[in-house]
């Protein structure tokens, strides 16, 4: 058995900084990527390496590419390939996922989160990997009230979403196999973009707020003093716990702990010890826009009937959100302060979030054309698709 480490998810958010930053610490890496329709597997992995020279300034290792997809059997990898894996690697990261919240006619977020695990699984039983690490959430503690210990996980809780209720499913599926000699458990929060240049690649959590803030705020009318009037009340206090925590932060801790083998086998909770809260947000988007307006009226509900434009454009979208409405439960991180206590995650403020807002404007929320490598692609050295 070699010593590479078999990542998945690599070209996801999260996945994206983990290659680099294990790379970076001289961890041989090889990863699972799926073709897209203008792209194979290994150009886009090809176009994120681009990205990290051009950032770093630094030429980045290369991972061995293996062409294949979480939704099939054995990962869609080919005899060749999987043999590959069986020679040549130690473990396992398994860091794909799919974030919808709701499930949809496509069996989503379900068919990633559970089936793609189990297929995952497949892949260490016959590659005969004894050492996992997998990436789950700190939401599997559903609605608990918390204080939510590392150490739980089935306590009878229920959901705000089939988001969570697919990654306890898949945590459980992972605890209850019997292959690992050693199985790390990761469970971020809610994960945002690069605390230093605000980059992501999905627009989830924060970035709903964000987004509808960038949208709606800059058409409204102008006052005589020169701001935007956007009148809006909120059904909250404004005071409510958000655990909220930059990519960048996640992949830097997260490398820490598969870096210290002393680590392994232990369940880590990756939350911030100063949560953001719902008036953070808005008041930042609201002095990058110079606007005003907004009202907190606590829990109660406002008749559609009574809604003013400005809020007829925006309450309706943060229906989705609704179940997060209340404050966000306090996580033990007990084991990641012990196991990394040189890595403090860094305090989302206005400077931080101001640079989320711009590079989402920047980025047309996710819409802007993305370019493919400019440098020669990945050369192919098995003919299966195992990439050197």
């Amino acid at each position: 058995m070699g010593d590479y480490l078999f990542l998945t998810g690599a070209t996801g958010l999260v996945g994206r900084y983990l290659m680099h930053d294990l790379l970076a610490r001289g961890q041989k890496l090889a990863v699972l990527v799926r073709s897209s329709k203008r792209e194979t597997g290994a150009e886009r992995i090809e176009a994120i390496l681009d990205y990290w020279s051009e950032r770093t300034g630094r030429d980045v290792p290369k991972p061995v590419v293996l062409e294949g997809d979480i939704l099939r059997d054995d990962l869609g990898l080919s005899q060749t390939d999987l043999n590959w894996v069986a020679r040549n690697c130690k473990s396992m990261m398994h860091s794909a996922a799919s974030l919808l919240f709701h499930a949809d006619g496509s069996g989503e977020p379900r068919l990633s989160n559970v089936v793609g695990t189990q297929n995952m699984l497949q892949v260490c039983e016959k590659a005969k990997l004894r050492e996992l690490h997998y990436v789950s959430t700190a939401y599997v503690c559903g609605l608990r009230p918390g204080p939510i210990m590392e150490s739980e996980l089935n306590c009878g809780q229920e959901f705000r979403n089939d988001y969570e209720a697919s990654k306890l499913e898949a945590e459980e599926l992972v605890r209850s196999c019997s292959l690992f000699d050693k199985l790390t458990v990761y469970r971020p929060a809610v994960i945002s973009g690069d605390s230093e240049t605000g980059y992501t690649n999905t627009y989830h959590g924060i970035y709903l707020y964000l987004r509808l803030m960038a949208l709606l705020v800059p058409r409204q009318s102008v006052d005589a003093n020169g701001k935007r009037q956007t009148r809006l009340r909120l059904p909250m206090t404004g005071q409510e716990r958000r655990n909220v925590i930059p990519v960048d932060w996640v992949s830097r801790v997260m490398t820490e702990l598969y870096m210290n083998r002393d680590a392994h086998g232990n369940t880590f909770h990756l939350a911030p010890e100063e949560c953001l809260t719902p008036k953070q947000i808005i008041d930042a988007g609201y002095k990058y826009f110079d606007s005003t307006g907004v009202e907190y009226i606590g829990y109660q509900d406002i008749d559609p009937a009574t809604y003013n434009s400005f809020e007829a454009e925006l309450l309706p979208a943060m229906m989705m959100y609704s179940n997060y409405a209340a404050t966000d439960p306090a996580f033990d991180c007990t084991n990641t302060k012990r196991y990394a206590p040189n890595c403090p995650c860094p305090v989302i403020d206005e400077a931080m979030l101001h640079r989320y807002i711009q590079f989402g404007e920047e980025d047309r929320w996710g819409k802007r054309r993305q370019q493919k490598s400019r440098k020669k692609s990945i050369e192919q050295t098995v003919a299966s698709g195992v990439m050197e």
